[in-house]
């Protein structure tokens, strides 16, 4: 199950942080993702305006079905 943590900073200097290219002009405004280095396939997510606050971790099962929903329009809320 997904909980918010504080990761400690070596776990935070591992992650290779990803932005969506959809960002629009690296604004601020969208969240990072990036999968924890310990090797348990575990993704961290976080505010980009906020970097150093506390990061919600998912588990791989979980980050893959919200993949996998978002491609299929689960969460296209405009709809």
């Amino acid at each position: 199950m997904s909980t918010e943590q504080e990761l400690s900073g070596e776990e935070l200097a591992g992650i290779r942080w990803k932005v969506s290219t959809r960002s629009p002009d690296n604004s601020g405004q969208c969240v990072e993702a990036g999968p924890l280095a310990d090797g348990s396939g575990r993704v961290a997510v976080r505010h980009s305006q906020h970097p150093d606050a506390a990061v919600i971790v998912y588990t791989r099962a979980e980050w893959d079905a919200f993949l996998a929903g978002a491609k299929d329009g689960e969460f296209d809320f405009s709809a």
